[in-house]
């Protein structure tokens, strides 16, 4: 769907630093584009879906190994105090392309926002609109795209 950001990042028609570091029949990993921290990965399906309900069997039953794998990357590169697994899709109008964070909170991260924790900590790092240095995602990308390959090549 054009003007979609998930749809555009995945179509190529909006830059995605770091590209695609894995997929599925049913779904696209990438780094967060916008005002989160460095290691924020976005499990977004590849069709325009808005919300859970409506995943077909393949996109539900890929999920959860999904998500603990992503989870995985994100803690080995990353050593996170916790990882927040979070799902978007409210738009200001509408539901929007349905995307999981994948955040990794460390104590560095907590700090820089004044210990915030949770949905004030995301909403803090929304508002304040910095957004993670592009050679550094780029860099990051590179590493967790290699785990994912020594994930799925050990499964």
């Amino acid at each position: 769907m054009t003007g979609c950001l998930g749809c555009d990042l995945l179509a190529g028609r909006r830059e995605l630093p770091g590209g695609v570091l894995h997929e599925t029949t049913a779904w696209v990993v990438n780094h967060v584009v916008g005002p989160m921290n460095l290691g924020t990965l976005i499990v977004g399906p590849r069709e325009h879906v808005v919300a859970v309900a409506e995943l077909d069997d393949t996109a539900a039953a890929e999920l959860g190994p999904l998500l603990r794998d992503t989870a995985r990357v994100v803690e080995t590169l990353c050593r996170p105090e916790q990882t927040y697994v979070c799902m978007w899709s409210h738009g200001r109008d509408a539901r929007k392309h349905l995307h999981i964070a994948v955040q990794p909170v460390t104590a560095e991260v907590r700090a820089r926002y004044g210990g915030l924790r949770s949905e004030q900590l995301q909403a803090r790092m929304l508002a304040d609109g910095h957004e993670p240095d592009v050679a550094d995602v780029e860099q990051f990308c590179d590493q967790a795209r290699e785990l994912f390959r020594e994930i799925a090549d050990s499964s």
